[in-house]
């Protein structure tokens, strides 16, 4: 018995001896172990590494690229791009960040694909990044959905109402995630800005002035030779044809936004490209993400010299230019609070730091939009800027621009998502699609 315990004892001291000399030898890198970096950062091992298709590899989608591969929780496993030397550009663009950040993984080949369509049919594609004009992104969410994809698209969420209401319709049905990317929500001066107004530390809000540039014109371009490698069929897509323009969609010569937002066919101008952000954050500050104002009005150079939107509750809301750009002007009852990009001003000025207490009102709060996106993933959760906050504020931006093509005042009912007793303005809440791309409004 003897012999045979100290046998046992053996074979466990040249287990446990043989482990850490197997160790020495396997040098494994620690993000394949999960834990923490030195900075304290959570390593993501590679089994759970989200897979991300990118859609629209433009100006946008290489800058969006570059925010998900910080969060090192994903890989780019796909790219849909119909200009070929814009997705050669995002390519190379991925590819670099690699080469500098190890931390990032190993990089591996990124299939191309000129159809969205092949990309959604990829079983390894957990989720899509959709940074592609306006026109196109109803779209190519609702198909994304569809085939079971959780969503990340890019603001403003739809060029019309009826399809951002499609948007979260297919979002819901789908059981699937969908961030809208209005990331100023994850930004501290809008997150303060939104919680000392709700507490009323400037009293009741009486008025709000949004700064953003004009509304979009109808498309007058001329026509101009399109460029070797650009399918501009599948460009356009869903919409009619127009002759191909270089300020649609620029040559990688210029690193510049392209001007189709600034048309009618393709965008709703600064009212909705600027406006997503800046509606945005009003619609927060004032509780009304699932709602929406109640009248919008032309401007009539009498006694609305703005384009002006009312509230139930009375608020007004005008677009018109004050001392800041894209920034809003809120007016309380106790004082004011303008905030802008990386700037928040209050009256009183100590407001600008106040501390909001723990049993305040408090709103999400999101310190990293794409992290958030990718822990609702996980969580299966609804993300700061959920496909339903997307498409009301997109509405309140819409509907601004029908009240400036019409001209006239307008009652818009939230719940019903209906102009009161205007067959004209209804009819631009939707839009005909090219039957290939049509989907159901």
């Amino acid at each position: 018995m003897k012999k045979e315990k100290t046998s046992s004892v053996s074979r466990r001291d040249f287990m446990t001896n043989s482990a850490k000399v197997l160790a020495g030898f396997m040098i494994v890198p620690r993000y394949v172990l999960g834990g923490k970096s030195q900075a304290g950062l959570l390593y993501t091992a590679p089994s759970d590494m989200i897979n991300l298709g990118l859609i629209g590899g433009g100006k946008q989608g290489k800058i969006l690229s570059g925010y998900f591969l910080k969060t090192e929780q994903i890989r780019f496993t796909a790219l849909s791009e119909v200009y070929k030397a814009k997705a050669d550009l995002t390519l190379d663009r991925i590819k670099a960040e690699y080469e500098k950040n190890p931390k990032y993984g190993t990089y591996s080949e990124i299939s191309v694909y000129n159809d969205f369509r092949e990309l959604l049919g990829r079983k390894d594609v957990d989720a899509v990044v959709i940074a592609t004009p306006d026109h196109w992104h109803a779209v190519m969410a609702v198909k994304a959905a569809e085939a079971g994809k959780d969503i990340y698209c890019e603001k403003p969420l739809a060029l019309t109402v009826k399809e951002g209401r499609a948007m979260v319709n297919a979002a819901r049905k789908y059981d699937r995630v969908f961030q809208t990317g209005s990331m100023q929500r994850s930004w501290p001066e809008f997150r303060q800005a939104a919680e000392l107004i709700r507490n009323g530390y400037i009293g009741d809000i009486k008025s709000v002035k949004v700064n953003v540039g004009p509304p979009p014109k109808p498309y007058d371009l001329p026509a101009e030779p399109i460029p070797d490698g650009l399918d501009w069929a599948k460009w356009l897509g869903p919409n009619a044809p127009v002759a191909f323009n270089a300020e649609l969609a620029p040559p990688i010569s210029k690193d510049v936004y392209p001007n189709w937002r600034n048309y009618r066919e393709f965008g709703g101008g600064m009212v909705t490209d600027w406006g997503a952000h800046m509606f945005d954050i009003v619609q927060w500050a004032l509780d009304m993400d699932h709602t929406g104002p109640v009248e919008v009005i032309a401007p009539d150079g009498k006694d609305h010299p703005f384009l002006t939107y009312r509230y139930a509750n009375g608020i007004t809301m005008t677009h018109e230019k004050w001392e800041w750009n894209n920034a809003i002007h809120f007016f309380g009852t106790k004082g004011e609070l303008k905030v802008q990009r990386g700037k928040l001003e209050t009256s009183p000025a100590a407001l600008k730091d106040k501390g909001i207490g723990a049993n305040e009102k408090h709103v999400y709060k999101s310190e990293d939009h794409y992290k958030d996106f990718l822990s609702a993933m996980r969580l299966r959760s609804k993300p700061i800027c959920d496909v339903e906050i997307g498409h009301r504020t997109s509405t309140v931006c819409n509907i601004g621009n029908i009240a400036y093509q019409l001209n006239r005042r307008l009652e818009w009912n939230p719940a019903t998502e209906q102009f009161r007793n205007d067959a004209e303005a209804n009819a631009l809440l939707g839009r005909k699609m090219v039957n290939e791309w049509a989907i159901k409004l």
